[in-house]
């Protein structure tokens, strides 16, 4: 299980809890900069309190359990018009939609696609970019973006 599974397992409840959607989590722990950058979502939109108040929370939690060796910076947000896609179920609400994706590892010489997201099948998506269509296995997929 990759690091932004095991905190989206520890933040979840906390986000539920608070009445909010647990939309993602992405972590960049390494580098000068370190990360933890939660995405949180709701019916009613999301606002500068809603984040405060998820910081507030999921970073005691943080202080008590510890689970991330060293310095890094908590963010709270929400997902945006160009929000990330984290899931199989993200994915297939927005088939339809155009996406942009880079991949962990080169498909056909490549690592970044956009195009539209024509269809999710199993645990592959179909891309299609102009005439052409890709099929990408979804565990391919290190990051993936709606373009509003």
């Amino acid at each position: 299980m990759q690091r932004s599974e095991q905190l989206k397992v520890l933040f979840e409840p906390i986000v539920d809890a608070l009445g909010y959607v647990l939309w993602g989590v992405e972590t960049s722990l390494s580098g000068k900069d370190p990360v933890v950058r939660i995405f949180i979502d709701s019916d009613k939109g999301i606002g500068v309190e809603a984040c405060a108040d998820v910081s507030h929370h999921v970073g005691a939690m943080l202080d008590v359990e510890d689970p991330i060796a060293g310095e890094y910076r908590l963010e709270v947000s929400s997902p945006g018009l160009d929000r990330p896609l984290f899931t199989l179920q993200q994915f297939e609400k927005y088939q339809g939609h155009n996406i942009k994706l880079k991949l962990r590892r080169p498909f056909e010489d490549r690592r970044k696609f956009t195009g539209q997201l024509a269809k999710v099948d199993g645990d592959e998506l179909v891309i299609r970019e102009g005439e052409y269509e890709y099929i990408l296995p979804i565990q391919l997929i290190e990051k993936a973006n709606l373009i509003a």
